[in-house]
């Protein structure tokens, strides 16, 4: 089982002087604390006095927050209906004629808004922020009410529009990510989501040009005057490398703008020496702009910048800073047990540290735009993105279109600014699409990113300017390794659905007389080894397949279990299962990568073990011991399923099962590079606990979670992979547990969740199971 536990770096920013005086700038304030939340499909909420005399209590909630806790195996779609959340909070006199706005990163998915009993914006779509502008709307001398009321029944004109019971993911409830309170001059800094033109608000930044003596940086920033009279003002921008030193600093001139409009400014940054941004050297700049007026600091908007420039082409492939870079990526869909969607920022970051830690260096977000955390993890890590709209199986009327449109803009504008996102997908997953459909779509791509390296994708080789195929949407043996038909071409998804209806297994023979359930990638953990070892083996296969062909890149499905409206159990081609722990595949992806030494057996040395033993390593030879003595020492595996692998297993056979240590060394340049070992595991005796951190600790701010997994071990510590005892946790501390208790083991395993409360804390979990000595774990939870 992986380990991962370090401390989360957090770079601080220098404070810099300035010419100009400092002012008190409210700015964007979290505001994700204090709401009441209710289930009930009343109308009458919005226009009453919105007391909490209406039958049923409200519910005291922290954002992100989920409508309906979900049950870990979801045989039906999950709940659909109304709910309402009410925020009571105050303004202080001293802000008022000042702009007021409330932003909404995400809520599912028909989204109405009141203030103080007046509705003032009505949006669609649960994938996406939308900014309510409450200035003229807002009390400064009493309590201010905001209600919002959430419908996320099937709608087929809101995307992915598809009924749920025939959806390959689910869509959850909530307002399940951030909420923040905006306050600025009424002349300010607008949010990309603030103004609905074309390129929208906000700050727009690109690499227009680099070298190693100089990169061009291309930007503009949009400013809104919402004064009756006419303002002056200047832009003051200032650009921190990566060790917070200043890498550039200029002023535009004195600008002009009438009341009540918008203007973009432009702004052209020059960079010395650049540091470059990539997967192997994610460097990240900040980039200030500061609206300043009489020497007056109004309003500033920063972002973080990754200096790169990236190619695609047919002969070329792809290319980052001038340097050929295959992509080997993975799926992901956002979904957590239990809670669906409603993930903290640093739940966001724990999944894409564990997407680079599988090795992988490119992920698509299947099949919906996912939280900005999870962008900005992307950003701070190095793991390339596809960015994607809400899309699967199904094309809807006139305003399903309008409202997929919409989203391409939306999504545009949100994440234009990140330097892992390479990739637009304007296009519905796996949808029959009519031609001026995605033409529209890719053209609204290129006219909100006005940029010479932009490229939309889409899955129907029409159009966009990358072709995304599945695997399975082409035929054995050769899939899309003939295809010529003069684009880029990325596999976006494979290793699942072709050998679940397809048996595509093409040199296959450790296992004979496979049933469909076996010879599938779908396998749970606690499917047991045999089933583990097939998973891996279809992934590698077609991983290595797919390297014969003219691809750039591809994706496997998919990186994490997760339910789905149209089946009554788990999907489980994850190659980490829905807890996050990982699976023997997780380990043959990792091995492919020259990030860390590495080193897995795969297997659990039990009786019902395979005749053989796979060793994971990223070295090029490995020493395999059966209790003290040596079975082999010899070099990867070859022939057809490895032959493109830049380091293929390693396969050892053995005669027959012995109980006792099986341990691997393996050696890089003839010196010793990683171990290690696996123990038959004994009579169950003990439980252990670990707390899954992720590079990032627990935050005290009353929504993020953690995975608490208790282990069933023997005396000397080897986990029991085939128990499936009951163990009950219990806590002290500032913080709740969410999911099944007693929870049942899977493969030796119980999985809770852990969620912080709203004060630094000490937490102390508590693991208990019938014959078993208990554990606990202490854990601190941190502002």
């Amino acid at each position: 089982m992986l380990t991962i536990r370090h401390s989360f770096l957090i770079l601080g920013i220098i404070s810099l002087c300035s010419c100009t005086e400092k002012s008190d700038i409210s700015g964007k304030i979290n505001f994700n604390a204090d709401w009441k939340f209710l289930k009930s499909d009343s109308a009458s909420f919005a226009n009453s006095s919105f007391t909490e005399t209406t039958g049923t209590p409200w519910a005291s909630v922290c954002l992100p927050h989920t409508a309906s806790v979900e049950p870990l195996v979801m045989k039906d779609p999950q709940w659909t209906g109304v709910c309402w959340y009410k925020k009571v909070f105050s303004i202080d006199y001293s802000q008022k004629g000042k702009h007021i706005g409330i932003l909404i990163e995400a809520a599912m998915n028909d989204a109405t808004a009141w203030l103080n009993g007046l509705e003032i914006r009505h949006h669609l779509g649960g994938y996406l922020p939308f900014y309510l502008d409450i200035t003229e709307n807002v009390r400064f001398d009493s309590d201010n009410i905001l209600m919002i009321r959430l419908d996320n029944r099937e709608n087929p004109s809101i995307p992915p529009g598809k009924p749920l019971n025939k959806l390959d993911f689910n869509y959850y409830s909530g307002i399940y990510r951030n909420a923040y309170l905006v306050v600025k001059d009424r002349l300010h800094l607008t949010d990309a989501l603030e103004i609905d033109t074309v390129q929208g608000g906000g700050l727009m930044v690109h690499t227009e040009q680099i070298s190693g003596k100089e990169a061009v940086l291309s930007a503009s920033i949009s400013v809104r005057n919402q004064d009756q009279v006419p303002r002056t003002f200047t832009i003051e921008t200032i650009l921190l490398d990566p060790s917070g030193i200043v890498a550039a600093a200029l002023n535009s001139e004195v600008e002009q703008i009438p009341p009540l409009t918008t203007k973009r400014i432009p702004l052209r940054i020059r960079v010395q020496s650049p540091r470059l941004w990539s997967p192997g050297e994610p460097n990240l700049y900040s980039l200030e702009d500061r609206l300043v007026d009489k020497r007056k600091i109004l309003d500033m908007e920063s972002c973080q910048v990754g200096i790169r420039k990236i190619s695609l082409s047919v002969k070329g492939g792809f290319s980052i800073n001038g340097i050929p870079l295959s992509i080997r990526g993975t799926n992901r869909h956002q979904e957590y047990p239990f809670i669906g969607y409603a993930l903290s920022d640093h739940a966001q970051y724990r999944d894409a540290w564990k997407i680079k830690q599988a090795g992988f260096n490119f992920v698509r977000s299947s099949h919906y735009p996912q939280s900005p955390a999870f962008l900005n993890a992307c950003d701070q890590l190095g793991i390339l993105v596809m960015n994607a709209i809400p899309g699967w199986q199904f094309f809807g009327d006139t305003p399903f279109r309008e409202n997929s449109f919409q989203n391409t803009r939306e999504m545009c504008r949100r994440d234009r600014n990140h330097p892992s996102v390479i990739l637009w997908e304007a296009s519905l997953n796996e949808t029959v699409m009519p031609v001026d459909f995605m033409q529209k779509s890719h053209d609204i791509v290129h006219s909100e990113l006005p940029y010479p390296d932009i490229f939309t994708c889409g899955w129907m080789d029409t159009v966009y300017d990358v072709f995304i195929p599945a695997r399975q949407h082409a035929v054995p043996p050769f899939y899309w390794n003939r295809y010529s038909s003069g684009k880029p071409l990325l596999i976006a998804e494979y290793g699942s659905w072709e050998y679940y209806a397809q048996n595509a297994g093409f040199h296959q023979t450790e296992f004979r007389d496979l049933k469909p359930a076996e010879r599938s990638s779908r396998q749970l953990r606690g499917y047991g080894e045999r089933r583990l070892m097939q998973q891996e083996f279809n992934f590698q296969e077609a991983y290595n397949d797919n390297l014969n062909g003219p691809a750039f890149g591809s994706s496997n499905w998919v990186m994490f279990d997760y339910n789905r409206g149209y089946a009554p159990d788990i999907e489980s081609s994850g190659i980490m299962d829905i807890f996050r722990i990982p699976k023997f595949a997780f380990w043959f992806y990792k091995s492919q990568s020259d990030e860390e030494p590495v080193c897995f057996i795969g297997s659990y040395n039990t009786p019902g073990s395979a005749k053989y033993i796979r060793v994971f390593s990223n070295g090029d030879s490995v020493a395999l011991y059966r209790n003290g003595v040596l079975i082999s020492m010899q070099g990867p595996d070859r022939g057809s399923n490895n032959n493109n692998l830049d380091h293929p297993p390693f396969t050892f056979p053995m005669q027959n099962f012995e109980s006792g240590t099986i341990k691997a060394e393996s050696f890089k340049n003839g010196k010793t590079w990683a171990g290690h070992t696996v123990t038959t595991a004994g009579k169950a005796a003990n439980l252990s606990l670990m707390a899954d951190l992720s590079n990032c600790d627990l935050k005290a701010d009353g929504s993020d979670v953690i995975f608490i997994y208790a282990s069933v071990t023997d005396l000397t510590g080897n986990v029991l992979s085939d128990s499936n005892l009951p163990v009950r946790f219990s806590i002290e501390g500032d913080a709740t547990m969410i999911g099944d208790n007693p929870a049942v083991c899977e493969a030796g395993i119980a999985t809770i969740l852990l969620k912080a409360g709203g004060s630094p804390s000490k937490i102390i979990v508590r693991a208990t199971c019938a014959l078993l000595n208990p554990a606990s774990i202490e854990i601190n939870s941190r502002q």
